[in-house]
């Protein structure tokens, strides 16, 4: 989780940046970040070769004392942190097409890379067709297979169809105030990524204490959300470049336009989102096999914590609109109001209040998380929209 952090927070700056660039119609700059992209690519990427060849075994060794455990943890994991380019430029090379409109392209090289790693897993973990069988290996393998299929596709067309942007080797020299500029919209998103693996982390310390199953119960629902939430992550990646973009270009009507569709459309697949999961939440948790008390707490997790799915989108709708306005430490905010600050302590005291005998109302935290950071992210907005786009002209 921390590598796809990385990576998708330097995408996200590397978009923004790009975009605004291109809305200015400075070709130099856009492509010199373009090219500093790359180049930081290749950075995050030999820290991750560092990482699986002596960092792996420590860690996993820092979280469990079984030695079955251990070892398959450390050969997935070093497998998957020394051959990580694809899961690296991938991240970057997605945003390059972002930023220039063509997401289709962007969608079509991560779906490409999808169906390389679901039709090589069984191939490579049971040994099919002549395959050797590799187990936790094959699982590993099978993952950055895929990751590399879509940095290649994706990679290729960034040269074939982004012509607005030059691949000289002259724009891969490092630029110290380009970096700094990716960063200052790309560290938030990188924070906003890794806390999900700190949220998820308190979660199950405080569910545990309650049941297993409410742990399992509420692994599986994340399954199932994480479904609608990234039809709102795709379009907060969408939103983020036409913003800055339109920023760039200093238009504020379409700004403003991009922002308020941005969030319509948002706010509408999680309505529908809402909708289907009320409406099949039993149905839901029968594909994973549940019965009896899990089943139940399955389906009410999904009952309840769903109603948090409006607020969410459009949480995750500010995050993407604040990062194009140069307001990466308000898209921090909400990250850390929606993933730390206030689900966690809630919770917290549900559980002790409630337990299994009342288990909707500790699933209650996440909508009154998502409501109360909803708030937060509004009065930043009207903030935000008074002094960066609705300025006084010249």
């Amino acid at each position: 989780m921390l590598m796809v952090a990385i990576g998708i927070g330097t995408g996200v700056g590397t978009n923004a940046l790009l975009a605004r660039r291109l809305g200015e119609g400075n070709r130099e700059k856009a492509s010199l970040t373009s090219g500093n992209a790359i180049f930081l690519g290749v950075i995050i990427y030999i820290v991750f070769i560092l990482f699986g060849v002596f960092g792996t075994r420590p860690y996993i060794e820092s979280q469990t004392s079984n030695e079955i455990i251990i070892e398959m943890g450390v050969d997935y994991l070093r497998i998957c942190s020394v051959i990580s380019p694809g899961i690296v430029f991938f991240s970057i090379f997605e945003k390059l097409l972002q930023a220039t409109g063509r997401s289709v392209l962007s969608t079509t090289a991560q779906i490409i890379g999808a169906v390389v790693n679901i039709i090589l897993d069984p191939i490579m973990i049971y040994g099919l067709f002549g395959c050797p069988e590799m187990g936790v290996k094959g699982a590993a393998y099978a993952t950055v297979i895929g990751q590399i299929a879509s940095f290649v596709v994706a990679m290729v067309f960034h040269l074939k169809y982004n012509k607005e942007i030059s691949n000289n080797i002259k724009y891969f020299k490092p630029s110290l105030k380009t970096i700094k500029e990716i960063y200052a919209i790309g560290l938030p998103a990188i924070i906003a990524q890794a806390l999900t693996s700190v949220m998820t982390y308190g979660l199950n310390i405080i569910f545990v204490g309650i049941s297993e199953s409410v742990v399992t119960a509420y692994g599986l629902y994340y399954k199932i959300q994480q479904f609608v939430l990234f039809a709102a992550f795709g379009l907060r990646d969408a939103i983020t470049p036409i913003v800055s973009f339109n920023k760039g270009m200093g238009s504020k009507k379409r700004v403003n336009e991009g922002i308020k569709y941005g969030m319509i459309y948002t706010l509408a697949i999680m309505v529908i989102g809402l909708l289907v999961l009320e409406i099949f939440a039993g149905s839901f948790s029968k594909l994973f096999g549940l019965s009896g008390e899990t089943e139940m707490l399955c389906v009410s997790a999904m009952r309840v914590i769903s109603i948090s799915f409006v607020f969410a989108g459009a949480n995750i709708a500010f995050q993407g609109i604040f990062q194009a306005l140069d307001s990466g430490i308000e898209s921090l905010v909400v990250s850390v109001c929606r993933q730390l600050l206030f689900v966690l302590p809630l919770a917290w005291v549900f559980s002790l209040i409630a337990g299994m005998d009342n288990i909707g109302l500790v699933w209650s935290a996440f909508p009154i998380t998502e409501f109360v950071t909803a708030v937060i992210a509004l009065i930043f907005m009207r903030r935000i929209r008074k002094n960066k786009i609705n300025l006084p002209e010249g």
